[in-house]
Order: C-alpha cells, then structure tokens, then sequence
C-alpha cells in the first residue's frame, strides 16, 4: 500500500510555477530605458528636476530654521518631480514609436482608459493604399478614426459614416483623421480629441449601439504593439509600492 500511494503520488501533475509579478520600480525602469533611446536628455532633465527641488527646499530651511525637516519633505517632492519629467518625455517616446506604422491611431486609442470603446480591427481599408478607419462607442456618440491622407481618407470616412448611420440613424457621428496635414489631428493629441467630446447618450443607450455594431463587424489587421504611453506614467501609488 505505501507503495501504491509513494506511485499516486509520484503521477501527480506538478504546479505551475507563479509569474512574477512586475514591481513598479522595474515599470518604471523599462519606461526610462525606452525614453533615453528616443531623448538621451530624459537623464539630465530628471536630475535636474530633481536637484532642484532639493535644493529648493532647502534654501527655505536654512530660512526658515529646521533644513534637516525640510530637506526630509524635498526628497520624496524632488523624485515626483523627476518622475513627471519621465512620464511626459515617455509618452512621447511612445508616440514617437508607433508614428507612421499602420494601426498607431488604434494604439493611441487604446490609451483611453474610461468611456470610450474601440475595437481592435479597422472597420474599413483601402487595399490598394492601405489607408484605415477605426470606430469607437462612446457617450458622444460613434467615432470614426481615419489613418491617410486627407485627399483619399475622406470618401473612405464618409462611406463608413453612411454605413453606420443606416443601422444607427439618430445616434451622432464623428469623424477624425490622424496626420500631420491640414485638418487632422497629431497622434499625441488623438487621444484628448476624442475625449473632448460632448456626451449625448445614456449608458444603457451605449450598449445598445455597441451591440448594433458588432453585426456590422470590421476588417482584420494587426495593430503595432508599440509601448503603452499611459503605462510609462508612474503615480504616487506607484512610487509607494501596490
């Protein structure tokens, strides 16, 4: 019998091994490795923000009498200090990553935490230019995002805003180009476009339209994985450990 069970026993299926869990500090390391190869000067800008404030609190030390108490208060101010530093040059390295590659409208999309849904394929391509549309629900309404030039973008605009306006005939549509030309919008400023948008809808209203448009489905196409702009922004729960 002991050696029966010492055989059950043996068969068992092992446990997977746990994944470690990434820690801020290593977050926040991966996002200024990826911003000193865009911008070397991320490094100095940091030290600078951060010596500063040091140094800043402690002139008002000296002045005011207990410098050890302030000097205390400088140090954690002097590191959000120099983390705000990363996180603005970061989101741009981001950006600066995925500009130009088809689907880098979608990933800046993406960085759309609350209110807004898109969907991960392109609604509409011209496979002979490769241009794309994407579309997103909202409480504004339907979005719809063009990648190309303006001169052919917009017939592909306008003929996805006729297609979703036959299913949703009331329901508002906007309609945005990402580029660089006249009238369209900067990658980096895509994002806070969309959200400056009015809300009209209720969400019960919403999820009916995402429900309405999910049978108009959309075109298949890898999206560029480029870094997260919005992961390479470190908080004060950050810094303090989760």
């Amino acid at each position: 019998m002991a050696r029966q069970s010492s055989i059950g026993a043996s068969a068992s299926p092992a446990k997977p091994p746990k994944q470690k869990k990434t820690r801020w500090y290593h977050q926040v390391w991966q996002a200024y490795q990826m911003t000193r190869k865009q911008d070397p000067s991320v490094t100095w800008l940091m030290l600078t923000a951060f010596v500063g404030v040091v140094a800043f609190a402690l002139l008002i030390g000296f002045w005011w009498g207990p410098w050890l108490y302030t000097l205390l208060l400088g140090l954690p101010f002097g590191a959000l200090a120099a983390m705000f530093i990363l996180a603005r040059k970061a989101e741009k390295a981001a950006y600066a990553q995925i500009e130009g590659q088809p689907g880098a409208a979608r990933a800046a999309l993406g960085t759309i935490r609350r209110g807004w849904t898109f969907g991960e394929e392109p609604v509409a391509v011209d496979p002979r230019t490769q241009d794309l549309v994407f579309r997103g629900v909202g409480r504004a309404g339907v979005v719809l995002v063009s990648e190309g030039p303006p001169n052919r973008v917009a017939k592909l605009l306008e003929v996805e805003r006729k297609r979703t306006a036959r299913v949703l005939p009331n329901v508002p549509i906007t309609m945005l180009q990402y580029g660089h030309e006249e009238g369209q919008v900067a990658l980096s400023k895509l994002p806070r476009e969309v959200q400056k948008l009015k809300s009209t809808l209720t969400k019960q209203e919403v999820a009916e339209i995402s429900k309405r448009l999910t049978a108009l489905g959309g075109m298949r196409l890898p999206v560029p994985r480029g870094v997260d702009p919005m992961r390479a922004r470190p908080d004060r729960k950050g810094m303090r450990g989760r």
